[in-house]
């Protein structure tokens, strides 16, 4: 059989016999029988929409189906079971397509056309129609019938075989339709090259290294190295080499002296080098990787936001990080490098400066075998941090996903198999609350399966460049990846970057025929090797070897040879070979250094072998060169990753299974990936292949050619006609192929270059390489620069590293000599920086010629040298990614697409480790983003039992991911690493700002004005204040209070008036933007928002362990109100957690009262006074967690919301009790609040007291205070005062700490006489506080912000409902001149946090005509009775407050900056502006009134008086000449009303244009104002 076919493989259905004989020759596969049973299995995607009656397709159909879809393969092509099983879906729908209408609307699969199977096939048709397909098809395929068992039709085949009647035939079905309904078949693939392909995509990576080895071990290859040998006309190679090598000795180390006394002549005065297209990059982040970090930090935040308090981001201080990378020593030095020139490690605060080599290797860990150690060290340092965030990065993390279950198998053979899953899945890591893990990969189609760990919310995907049309990122860099070379294939584009090489693709097809016993790889190895061999013979003069290779290698070879000469300092191009088997790697670098020895090429190129497992060797002379194009004076260094190598000639020999995410050079002009394992056909292996290409390609116009004539304009001679015609072909490279009639003729075929053509010319037009001017270094992951520039990139090169460490800026791009000329990166200049760069050319050119040069004149050296620059390899690398190289199998199955433009490589099964869940499945589209792709995978793909998910779904709980891991994935070499180390840098900055807060920061106001009255507070150590001594203490009227900067001044009668102007008035919007504040770290005693989640804090926000939401029950509390004449019904929420504070008629019935404690108790566990916080706005922002401020002590807290945002407040905070208002005051002020807070809790003292006094109390006993607190304090101090006893004492000292609310409420509440007080407060924080701030321990004063009332001694004064602004001031005025106390505690200090949403700012006045788009400004706030006005959707209060805040002068416009005249106001305090004083006065008998007698007043403002206000009252006061007067109330009528009942019409003159009204509709109840003048 051996000479008739070599191995064949059978694939079977049914009962297969038993063989026996040679049974190496025949390899029987299940995988149609699987892909059979698989399409057999109806896809869940269809049961759940309980298709059941669907019936699956029929195995004679299967068989059917096949046999057409083998008909229609080429004879280069190879059965693949993706392919079957799409033409198994695509039959069965159509056959199903009523029943499935309903179910599914799935675009059309493109296939091979099927027979529509109206009737179904029977067992008796089946062989007769399987020959009718086959009859087409010139016997590529046979159809055998057998009758009883499938081994007489084995038995026919095998005699067919022998006889050789088989020759032209591929595959042979066997069909056996004879037992009862059952069909067994078989398909024997009988072709040689698709029974090789085939068998050998049977083995595992392991098998086919281990099939490899044996082969070279046991000497199998040394037939094909004979054969080799012979093809050469003078006999054997070798003979030939060693002839030319002893012919050719003397000669060529002369031309090397030669050439090297040329490159030294060609550097200029200061001894660089002219060469201007190597270019040092400076280090920076990219917009695009910007954008990745954020979108990390932001799922980072995600994570930690949601309610399941998986991480609490509040409790880390730092973040710390290892960096996991697969076992290659380039990698672990790239990863290396990256982290040390980020600069990440400082920012993190992790190292001091000077940041050595051997600290950064305590952040990177090399998966090998001593992993496992420093990895423990990891885990130990989290477990002792807890308060330190780690950050786990597992780059290229499709590597090694082998469970270690597998590993506990095979342990003794490879240490490292299954490490990934026994370090990063153990039990430690996926419980640590302070680790994330992220996940970084270029294909994360094996992470994305059904069983995966990652939460598709966790997922990141590098984002597009281009959404509609719009460039989202501007860079100046082109991302050149696969789609981009898959394009450069299609029509239209002249020469194309992916390309195959038929020749080579000839004779590995040849020599396979010849050599049925060697696997393929060891054949097109070494039909490789030859060919680059035979090329460098051609190229150093024996072009007799021209016929022995191919064009491609040719052309790769020549202008690897060539390139340096091309270049004043000898830069030259890298060739990568990849040669995937390490055994075959070190065959061809053996081979390849031998023939480069005996052609003398060793200081022409380097050839550098690359193994995971070692670090790159590259040889002393090549050294040397790379130190002096990188300027490195460390006499030790040596070159460690890829990309170091930048610019240097050399074969990269790039061994290994898989690449290991080592990144390339700019110098890359070709990637030869002709020996890939073509049979691996699987999409991860495919791209990442494929993904060594990928590139930055500089984004700028090519210069055109105008533009470059104009830089040579200054030169004394033009350029020959043949110079420019030269010139014209390198710069418009491919597009003029008019010039190049050889380029035309070839830019058909995908072969790439004629041999006949000159280096210089093949160089610079086949290969499509215009070299137009790079404009600008490429920054990309590939673009490598040699300055040493940081992690932005995951391809720079590191170029000398003690350089940075001396922190040199980076050097000057072009020359010494022309500091100035630094390239500018903006692309509008004409003279760009092509020009620039010729320029300084010609001038070091002529400089260099004055030195002894051999040319004969200055200008045309300079043209000669212009045209070399643009020569140099790296000026072309700039602007054009690699050629690649690809097998023709590969190449066919890249560049074919579906009916939808997906290439077939995309719909491949995704890895090795996961398996399709059925193959009923529809297509990936094309138009799928990255997201929708990743849940395509999670539905349709399951892990093999290998794959370290496989057992995830086992563990029984329906949310099987894990809830801190997240997967970034993005394109090979496009910058993840540089991104994800930003991301580190960010997140640690947020760390930092998340455990700090801005605080208002601003002096008190109208410090001047504090009235210098002989009253002090005489103790100043006094702990409270002493009753007595404080009753004599003046009351100040001034507001201190820096949020009032802009309000009316109060005049008292101590205050020396000044008339001076207390400076402009701000604007309404610059109000928030101006204050001052000041960032302050969270103490221990904050208050926190809703993103706060810590240990201690979980009972108390009422998250269960078991993450379910507190009961809560809502309660309705209703008590009648005289002032407002009806009942007023308020609701409770109250959570389970808090029945305690309150009484019940019974459990769960009606509630009667909130419990209040005894003004004698003394206990130190609780706090005695309810804490009422109105809010609006801020469910998520608003300071509500006081756990911490009231260091975990007992207190009652209950927030006041309005009705229409309960809702939301009770989903944030669903263990707070809750005061919901009553829906009319939905459009409601602040004033409304206080006003319902106060009522309410002087409605519960009273049941109260009834209830205690049943019970023996006394009522005095009940305890009166109650706390109003705004919803943004977030710190509390307290000043502690040393020294000076005496007040004049000059030795006072104080010192300001944190302490928590706890220690503040209870030094007050255990005030003595605390009864007599009414309101008490504290000062507002500020850094500028001064000694005689806090000199004066307690002040008579205005309160705000955080008050504590008693409201049974205010049970008479009550807070103006209406109020959206200024309410604690005016009921701070109406508190004083009802004779009650107000005492302001000037050694504590509340600090309030500035926060942007909510609050007065959740109202808007808008027009209510809906589509005006018109700006409502103050002044249209209020508009004539009756008139046209637009009217505004905003209650009428708020549009008079705001009115009067900008525009009382219209009504008063004597008071403006007359503070000697006050305007007066009675029973209310009005902000009428900054520049207006005012003069409060209460019209209550038995009230505090300033004595106004001395007064002449401005003006007089009546708002909304009551009855105690009468004629009589008013005729105490004084007023100017022409004072005017404002009377505002609820209707026309009352205004009437009023005026007749207060006889104004005796002092004041009134007319009928002086009526005004709120800009409000009639049903909106307008406010209606009346003004007039003083007669």
């Amino acid at each position: 059989m051996m000479p008739a076919c070599g191995i064949q493989q059978a694939f079977s259905h049914g009962n297969f016999p038993y063989l026996c004989g040679n049974l190496n020759d025949v390899v029987v596969s299940p995988l149609l029988y699987t892909c059979y049973q698989n399409s057999q299995s109806i896809s869940r995607a269809y049961e759940q929409y309980g298709a059941s009656t669907i019936q699956p397709i029929s195995e004679e159909m299967q068989l059917l189906l096949t046999v057409y879809y083998l008909v229609q393969l080429a004879a280069d092509q190879v059965p693949l079971m993706e392919d079957l099983e799409q033409i198994f879906l695509r039959s069965w729908r159509e056959s199903h397509l009523t029943e499935i209408r309903q179910y599914q609307q799935a675009p059309p699969q493109p296939c091979p056309p099927a027979p529509s199977a109206v009737a179904p096939v029977t067992s008796a048709q089946l062989p007769w129609l399987a020959g009718l397909a086959a009859s087409s098809c010139n016997d590529s395929v046979h159809i055998i019938e057998c009758t009883y068992s499938l081994a007489e039709g084995l038995s026919e085949m095998f005699r067919l075989l022998i006889e050789g009647k088989l020759a032209k035939t591929n595959y042979v079905v066997i069909i056996c339709a004879c037992r009862n309904a059952a069909i067994d078949s078989c398909i024997a693939v009988t072709g040689k090259y698709q029974a090789r392909i085939l068998s050998e995509s049977l083995l595992t990576p392991a098998e086919y290294q281990k099939e490899v080895s044996y082969e070279l071990v046991t000497g199998k290859v040394d037939s094909l190295g004979a054969f080799f040998s012979t093809l050469c006309p003078e006999g054997d190679i070798d003979i030939l080499l060693d002839k030319f090598h002893q012919e050719n000795q003397g000669h060529i180390s002369s031309s090397l002296t030669a050439s090297s006394v040329t490159k030294s002549a060609s550097l200029d005065v200061g001894g660089v080098p002219a060469c201007t297209s190597y270019n040092l990059e400076p280090h920076c982040i990219r917009p695009f990787q910007l954008a990745v970090a954020q979108k990390l930090l932001s799922h980072v935040c995600s994570i930690a936001d949601s309610s399941t308090q998986n991480l609490d981001l509040g409790s880390f201080e730092k973040v710390d990080f290892l960096i996991c990378i697969p076992p290659s020593e380039v990698t672990y030095q790239q990863t290396l490098f990256h982290v040390w020139h980020s600069g990440v490690l400082l920012e993190l605060g992790l190292e001091k400066e000077h940041v050595t080599k051997q600290r950064v290797e305590q952040y990177v860990l090399k998966l090998d075998a001593e992993a496992q150690t420093k990895f423990k060290s990891f885990l130990q340092n989290s477990f002792q941090n807890p308060h330190t965030l780690f950050v786990l990065i597992h780059d290229h993390a499709h590597w090694d996903l082998v469970s270690s279950a597998v590993h506990n198998l095979y342990s003794q053979s490879d240490p490292s198999v299954g490490l990934v899953d026994r370090l990063l899945n153990c039990r430690e890591v996926k419980e640590a609350p302070n680790i994330v893990t992220l996940h970084v990969t270029s294909f994360p189609y094996a992470l994305q399966t059904q069983h995966t760990l990652i939460s598709p919310y966790n997922e990141i995907h590098w984002p597009a460049s281009y959404s509609n049309g719009m460039d989202l990122y501007p860079e100046n860099k082109k991302y050149f990846g696969l789609s981009e070379f898959i394009e450069s294939t299609l029509s239209g584009h002249s020469l194309p970057l992916l390309r195959y090489d038929s020749s080579f693709e000839a004779m590995v097809t040849a020599l396979g025929k010849r050599f049925p016993r060697l696997h393929s790889a060891v054949i097109r190895t070494f039909v490789l090797v030859q060919h680059y061999a035979a090329a460098m013979m051609a190229v150093s003069g024996l072009s007799q070897m021209k016929n022995y290779t191919s064009v491609e290698t040719l052309e790769i070879t020549q202008n690897l040879i060539n390139s340096p000469k091309q270049c004043p300092c000898g830069h030259g191009l890298m060739v990568l070979l990849r040669v995937p088997c390490s055994p075959l790697a070190a065959v061809a670098y053996e081979r390849l250094a031998h023939v480069r020895a005996r052609l003398a090429l060793e200081e022409h190129f380097e050839i550098i072998l690359g193994n995971p497992s070692s670090g790159i060797t590259v040889g002393k002379h090549f050294v040397k060169q790379l130190k002096m194009w990188q300027k490195i004076e460390d006499a030790e260094w040596r070159p460690q990753t890829y990309l170091e190598l930048e610019g240097l000639p050399c074969i990269l020999i790039f061994s290994g299974m898989d690449p290991h995410g080592e990144s390339l050079p700019r110098s890359l002009r070709y990637c030869d990936l002709r020996l890939i394992n073509s049979s691996c056909l699987v999409r991860t292996a495919l791209e990442q292949e494929l993904g060594l290409a990928a590139y930055f390609v500089s984004n700028e116009v090519p210069l055109e050619k105008g533009a470059r004539n104009e830089a040579l304009e200054s030169d004394a001679e033009k350029l020959s006609s043949t110079d420019n015609e030269d010139e014209e072909l390198v710069t418009e490279g491919s597009i003029s192929e008019k010039r190049s009639p050889v380029k035309r003729e070839r830019s058909c075929s995908h072969d790439s270059a004629s041999s006949s053509l000159s280096s210089k010319a093949s160089s610079s037009v086949l290969c499509g390489e215009s070299s137009a001017q790079p404009g600008g270094p490429s920054q990309g992951e590939r673009a490598g620069s040699p300055q040493p520039s940081g992690p932005s990139e995951e391809g720079r090169v590191p170029g000398e590293r003690q350089r940075l460490r001396a922190s040199r800026g980076p050097p000057s791009v072009i020359s010494r000599h022309s500091p100035g000329l630094a390239p500018r990166p903006d692309s509008s200049l004409k003279t760009s920086q092509r020009s620039i760069q010729v320029s300084v050319t010609s001038l070091s050119s002529q400089l260099s010629s004055s030195s002894g040069s051999s040319f004969s004149s200055t200008v045309p050296t300079t043209s000669t040298l212009v045209l070399q620059a643009s020569q140099c390899s790296m000026t072309k690398a700039y602007q054009q990614p690699p050629i690649v190289f690809l097998p023709k199998l590969v190449y066919d199955m890249v560049t074919s697409t579906d009916s939808s433009g997906l290439p077939k490589a995309a719909s491949l099964l995704p890895s090795h480790s996961v398996m399709w869940a059925s193959s009923f499945r529809p297509l990936l589209s094309k138009t799928m983003t990255s997201t929708e792709q990743s849940l395509y995978y999670r539905q349709w793909t399951v892990p093999r039992p290998s794959h370290m998910d496989y057992g995830n779904r086992a563990e029984g709980r329906v949310d099987s991911f894990h809830p801190r891991r997240l997967l970034l994935s993005g394109p090979p070499q496009i910058g993840k690493t540089g991104a994800y180390l930003q991301f580190l840098s960010i997140l640690s900055r947020m760390l930092i700002r998340l455990t700090e807060v801005d605080v208002y920061d601003e002096e008190e106001i109208n410090i001047n004005l504090r009235e210098e009255s002989d009253w002090h507070y005489v103790q100043p150590s006094d702990p409270w204040p002493d009753l007595e001594l404080f009753k004599k203490l003046p009351f100040d009227y001034i507001i201190h209070d820096p949020k009032y900067e802009d309000a009316s001044l109060i005049c008292s009668h101590h205050q020396s008036m000044k008339s001076e102007d207390r400076g402009m008035s701000r604007k309404p919007e610059d109000l928030y933007v101006r204050r001052h504040t000041a960032r302050m770290r969270l103490s221990k005693y904050a208050a926190y928002n809703t993103y706060h989640h810590c240990e201690q804090c979980h009972q108390y926000l009422g998250f269960h362990p078991r993450y379910q939401l507190y009961e809560s029950t809502l309660h309705a509390f209703a008590f009648s109100y005289s002032m407002l004449g009806e009942e007023i019904q308020l609701h409770f929420i109250i959570p389970k957690s808090k029945e305690h504070h309150f009484v019940f008629s019974q459990p769960g019935g009606q509630l009667e009262s909130m419990r209040l404690p005894l003004v004698t108790d003394k206990s130190h566990e609780y706090i005695k006074s309810p804490t009422f916080t109105p809010t609006t706005g801020r469910h998520e922002h608003g300071l509500f967690n006081l756990y911490h401020a009231m260091d975990g002590a007992s207190h009652l807290h209950v927030l006041v919301v309005k009705e229409y945002e309960m809702a939301i407040y009770k989903k944030y905070w669903p263990n707070h009790i809750m005061l919901v208002l009553p829906s009319i005051f939905n459009s409601a002020g602040v004033g409304a609040a206080h006003f319902l807070i106060k009522e309410l809790s002087y409605h519960n003292l009273e049941l109260e007291r009834n209830r205690q006094e049943e019970l023996g109390i006394k009522p005095q006993d009940i305890w009166p205070f109650i706390v109003i607190s705004d919803d943004s304090c977030v710190m509390w101090n307290v000043v502690d005062v040393d020294g000076g006893g005496e007040r004049s004492s000059r030795e006072f000292s104080w010192s300001e700490r944190n302490v928590s609310l706890k220690h503040i409420m209870q030094h007050i509440e255990a005030s003595p006489n605390i009864t007599h007080y009414a309101l008490i407060g504290m000062r507002k924080w500020s850094s500028r506080t001064g000694c005689r701030e806090v000199r004066e321990p307690f002040s008579r004063c205005h309160v705000h912000d955080f008050i504590i009332l008693n409201v049974d001694l205010t049970q008479n004064v009550q807070y103006n409902q209406n109020r959206f602004t200024c309410d604690d001031v005016d009921f701070n005025l109406r508190v004083h001149s009802a004779g009650l106390l107000l005492c302001r505690f000037n050694r504590f200090s509340v600090m309030k946090k500035q926060i942007a949403v909510g609050g007065h700012r959740s109202f808007h006045i808008t027009s209510k005509v809906s589509d005006s788009p018109v700006a409502i400004v103050p002044a249209q706030y209020i508009c004539a009775p009756d008139s046209k006005h637009t009217f505004l959707a905003a209650p009428a209060q708020l549009l008079l407050e705001k009115f009067l805040q900008h525009h009382s002068h219209r009504f008063f416009p004597l008071s403006l900056k007359n503070h000697g005249h006050p305007v007066l106001s009675v029973d209310c305090y009005l902000n009428l502006g900054s520049q207006i004083s005012v003069c409060y006065v209460s019209s209550r008998p038995h009230s505090l009134n300033i004595s106004c007698s001395d007064f002449l007043f401005s003006g007089l403002l009546l708002y909304l008086c009551d009855s105690f206000v009468g004629a009589s009252f008013l005729k105490k006061f004084h007023f100017l000449k022409g004072a005017t007067l404002c009377v505002i109330c609820q209707d026309r009528n009352s205004l009437r009303q009023t005026v007749v009942r207060l006889e104004l019409e005796d002092e004041w003159q009134f007319r009928l244009r002086d009526e005004f009204q709120t800009a409000n509709a009639k049903e909106d109840r307008p406010l209606f104002f009346l003004t007039g003048r003083h007669i």
